[in-house]
């Protein structure tokens, strides 16, 4: 979905419907952005919606400092797997913004910035404004929640940087060691940063090795084809309102 802004706009507002169309109940369990400058909502959450049911979906995007194109996303982790949606805002050019009260959260910079930011420093991501959305969200979680909150927010993104690979995709065999040597030593010279605290990451072992399990149960352990599976939950922008 995407937003034409105009000078002096400071948000940027979304609408999604979300209909369920099988047969069953879907559970959305929960809405997360791919930085700080972004929220979503649901009326509530968890949120069930019914067969043949649908829900609305509000995001809103902080515009403030920012010029050009940015597009972020909002992902729903539901009973039945992940979606994305993307929104893109069009932001004419904007008087300076002034800097931010003390105490204030940090407004996260343009996506190009980041990942330029991370591929001179992997561990870039533990630092700054990046902590609200890379440190922040995983604390105190354990497993799926924890994948959700640390490691889906880059892997999962529909529009994620070309050199974040696809984990549904493997390339060759992934036992345990795999998945625990990726978690916690990352690889130098890609985007891929180390968690374990170890290495200035900003996870426990017990958490490492709850992530490790989860991965290892749930991706491939080798290459394969993937079927491609129907989507039980359709998303489509919300028509827009008449003047």
């Amino acid at each position: 979905m995407e937003f034409n802004g105009k000078p002096g706009d400071e948000t940027a507002p979304f609408q999604f419907y979300a209909t369920n169309v099988s047969k069953t109940a879907v559970v959305i369990n929960s809405l997360r952005t791919s930085c700080g400058c972004t929220v979503a909502q649901l009326p509530t959450t968890p949120y069930t919606l019914q067969p043949g049911s649908n829900v609305l979906i509000g995001a809103s995007m902080d515009l403030r400092g920012k010029q050009g194109s940015i597009t972020k996303t909002v992902t729903a982790d539901t009973s039945v797997g992940i979606k994305t949606l993307l929104v893109k805002a069009n932001v004419a050019s904007q008087p300076a913004a002034a800097a931010p009260a003390h105490g204030a959260a940090p407004v996260m910079g343009d996506r190009s910035k980041n990942i330029q930011t991370a591929l001179a420093d992997r561990q870039a991501v533990f630092k700054g404004d990046c902590v609200k959305c890379h440190v922040d969200e995983g604390k105190g979680k354990f497993g799926k929640e924890l994948y959700v909150a640390s490691c889906g927010i880059c892997h999962d993104a529909e529009h994620r940087a070309a050199m974040v690979p696809d984990l549904n995709q493997a390339k060759g065999p992934r036992d345990i060691a795999y998945w625990q040597k990726w978690i916690m030593e990352g690889k130098p010279g890609t985007m891929m940063p180390a968690f374990a605290t170890a290495y200035g990451g900003p996870l426990t072992q017990e958490q490492i090795d709850s992530l490790t399990v989860y991965l290892f149960q749930n991706y491939p352990k080798g290459p394969q084809a993937a079927a491609a599976a129907s989507a039980p939950v359709v998303v489509k922008p919300a028509p827009a309102k008449a003047n």
